[in-house]
């Protein structure tokens, strides 16, 4: 790969591709001089979901924040199904936070690539969230350690169970 490329794909991973975020930084300019093809920047992209997928955690939810955000710009359906399959099998035995960013998140995911899901993945992944949220209403408030309330705009239980319900009215009006 030549310097012009190496460059290019940087700031194109540095922003997962989102060109709006790189135009507010002032970067743009720079990576439109590059003239990069649309099929590159669709391997790139691809990429990122790849690694991103591998890099799903109940640990940390920096990586499920950022398939949300490639979500924005790219209505990949593979980023839903991923994040479901990895919430399916590893969010039920994690703290509230957890599981509410979770549920939360597969929502947003939902919203932004509606039009390449179809029913039965639409259904599958809110039935996963309501799972999720109804299991953080049902039980105690559990947090683990580094897990501060405060960092998530959470007070206490009620607070929690207040995200909660306003996720499963969300849920409840897209189907409606």
């Amino acid at each position: 790969m030549d310097d012009q490329i190496i460059r290019a794909k940087e700031l194109f991973t540095s922003y997962d591709g989102s060109t709006f975020q790189m135009y507010r930084d002032g970067l743009f300019e720079e990576y439109k001089q590059y003239n990069i093809p649309k099929q590159l920047e669709i391997k790139w992209i691809n990429e990122i979901i790849d690694q991103s997928i591998q890099e799903l955690s109940i640990r940390d939810c920096k990586t499920l924040f950022r398939l949300d955000s490639i979500a924005t710009n790219y209505q990949d359906k593979r980023i839903l199904k991923e994040v479901l399959s990895f919430a399916s099998r590893n969010v039920m035995s994690s703290d509230s936070i957890v599981r509410l960013l979770y549920a939360e998140r597969i929502i947003e995911i939902i919203q932004k690539t509606k039009k390449q899901l179809d029913r039965d993945l639409r259904i599958e992944a809110y039935k996963t969230s309501f799972t999720l949220l109804e299991d953080i209403i049902k039980k105690p408030l559990i947090i683990d350690p580094g897990h501060e309330l405060e960092n998530y705009n959470i007070k206490d239980k009620k607070s929690l169970n207040d995200r909660a319900n306003k996720s499963i009215e969300r849920i409840k009006n897209d189907l409606s």
